[in-house]
């Protein structure tokens, strides 16, 4: 953990960053290694992210290169980003993939650790005592939806794969990536640089895969929020990334 911070690039004076937070917690599912990779290969490809993404995941073939998912690491990972960023001016993307639960915890295993699961409560509370303003937050995970209202202020944006009341789907042995993921960032992420316009085109194509893959016990129904704030910040990122093509 404290090599990855050490490596994190500095912010650039009169430039909105885009630093991010990318957590996988559990290590028994392959699909949750392959999803957090990607979208963090994305952010640093698509949205000028370079050195500014730490990569918090549990697996076994990775202890020796990836800092641990666990809610200590939460807290170090978010207070290092902090001391990095311009905490009033950057944007700071957290994206989070698991198993989540009706009570809204996201899974967290790393056998034969015991790892603790995560909830909203824990997150706003760490992003709140590093005073970090403006974020982008995307929870992969069931009834993530549950999320929302813990964690949405005016400058947040905040998305999720399900509903409060419904399962995602894609995160099986059998998965390449998650259908939230997949929809909204490795597809609709690569041709717009705006969060919005991403989740708004991803919904159709998840429903869609849902009812092909024969899924029974309703749609996702995936929510977005958006805090009035964090909108024109988030405008002014995608012109100077549109203005440098990438």
């Amino acid at each position: 953990m404290q090599q990855q911070a050490e490596a994190l690039v500095a912010e650039r004076p009169g430039v909105t960053d885009v630093y991010a937070l990318v957590f996988a917690p559990y290590a028994s599912e392959n699909v949750f290694r392959r999803e957090s990779t990607m979208v963090s290969q994305l952010l640093q490809e698509r949205f000028d992210a370079q050195g500014r993404v730490l990569h918090l995941l549990n697996h076994a073939e990775t202890t020796d290169t990836h800092a641990w998912a666990t809610p200590e690491n939460l807290e170090r990972a978010v207070h290092a980003l902090a001391a990095r960023m311009d905490k009033d001016n950057d944007l700071l993307v957290v994206y989070m993939t698991s198993h989540g639960a009706r009570n809204h915890q996201l899974a967290a295993s790393h056998w034969p650790l015991e790892v603790a699961p995560t909830t909203p409560e824990m997150l706003r509370e760490v992003l709140d005592a590093a005073g970090i303003r403006h974020r982008v937050i995307a929870i992969s995970a069931c009834y993530s939806g549950g999320w929302i209202d813990t964690l949405a202020n005016p400058s947040t944006l905040i998305m999720t794969a399900a509903d409060a009341t419904h399962t995602s789907y894609g995160c099986g042995a059998l998965s390449e990536l998650t259908f939230f993921g997949r929809a909204v960032f490795d597809e609709q992420l690569r041709s717009t640089h705006s969060f919005e316009e991403a989740f708004k085109k991803a919904v159709p194509l998840i429903q869609q895969r849902e009812v092909e893959a024969g899924k029974n016990d309703g749609f996702s129904n995936p929510q977005i929020r958006v805090g009035a704030e964090i909108a024109p910040v988030l405008k002014g990122l995608e012109e100077r990334l549109n203005a440098t093509p990438r």
